[in-house]
């Protein structure tokens, strides 16, 4: 089983199938604290979103923000919940 750490190292490089991967194999086991677990989902919703899936992403940042309200996916969810609310009127009235 990998790491958080390796995890994070994944992401950096841009291997997000094998981050999430990784990070399921965490959320799978249950006998991870719920540190481990809060940042593996967060980590897994950061996977989601680096393949592209952003509904995935976040339901992960949600189940994240479950065990560890405070954590960091708390602010990822916000930031993709504002990406996508984004409204410019010229973009629609040309």
């Amino acid at each position: 089983m990998k790491t958080i750490q390796e995890i994070k190292d994944m992401l950096s490089r841009s291997e997000g199938e094998e981050a999430l991967n990784a990070a399921n194999e965490i959320v799978n086991n249950q006998s991870s604290s719920k540190e481990t677990m809060a940042m593996a989902y967060y980590l897994r919703g950061n996977a989601y979103r680096q393949n592209g899936n952003v509904r995935m992403a976040l339901n992960s940042y949600l189940e994240a923000m479950e065990l560890d309200p405070d954590g960091p996916a708390a602010e990822a969810y916000r930031h993709v919940q504002e990406l996508l609310a984004f409204y410019h009127k010229d973009y629609y009235n040309p």
